[in-house]
């Protein structure tokens, strides 16, 4: 792979607002800087089921799913398997039967399923489709390296995912322990009780109210939050 492609890809997971983009952003190059290629997926075993996670512009999502529904082709073999799959020529192609004449009835003529290597996933393979016979005959290097990249991409941006996801659960329990904090301590202060009894009755409200220990907390904390009414002389 040149150097060329290899910052585009960077670029494109830099760019990324999100996995999704990225994987649609990564399929959309595959066509542009594989030569020979007029549509390309990303098929991923999840849960026991094949899904098309991504797909080019364009690309007719028929040509994963009959596959899927067939349990037979090239993309399904590729992500089962771990190996490579090309058809030259789906014309003079035997291997799948129930999928060749639909592929053929789309314009597609050539097929080149790359397995990846995805975290957390069980199989997944880059589909590259053309629309000539032998189009990626030249190109299938091309495909491997931008296959390898494209999965080192969708890996660190799953990682960088990962980490937001922990980050946002800390800070969730952070501003939880906050929160139940603060109305401990409104409980100490108004009943004069120390910080075990306050805790203890703001379990029993939860519990008997059927309202999160967090969220009672908040309620009490915006009640006590909120300006006085210069009109009343004691305190919400």
């Amino acid at each position: 792979m040149s150097s060329e492609t290899s910052d585009t890809l960077d670029q494109a997971m830099v760019r990324s607002s999100g996995l999704d983009t990225l994987l649609r952003d990564l399929t959309d190059r595959a066509v542009q800087e594989v030569p020979g290629v007029a549509a390309c997926s990303l098929t991923v075993r999840r849960d026991d089921r094949l899904l098309t996670l991504a797909g080019s512009d364009g690309l007719p999502s028929g040509l994963d799913l009959r596959q899927y529904e067939n349990g037979s082709g090239p993309c399904v073999d590729a992500a089962e398997t771990g190996a490579e799959q090309y058809a030259p020529d789906l014309a003079e192609e035997s291997r799948w039967p129930a999928y060749t004449p639909y592929a053929l009835s789309l314009g597609v003529r050539c097929l080149l399923a790359v397995p990846i290597a995805v975290e957390g996933e069980t199989g997944a393979a880059f589909n590259f489709y053309g629309v000539q016979a032998g189009a990626l005959d030249t190109a299938r290097d091309t495909a491997r390296a931008f296959a390898a990249r494209a999965g080192d991409a969708i890996n660190v941006s799953l990682a960088i995912e990962r980490r937001r996801q922990s980050a946002a659960d800390v800070r969730t329990a952070l501003l939880s322990r906050s929160v139940i904090d603060q109305a401990v301590g409104i409980l100490m202060a108004r009943e004069r009780i120390d910080a075990r009894q306050a805790m203890e009755r703001l379990r029993r409200v939860s519990q008997d109210r059927n309202v999160k220990l967090r969220d009672l907390c908040g309620q009490l904390v915006a009640r006590v939050s909120l300006p006085r009414d210069p009109s009343s002389r004691r305190g919400q």
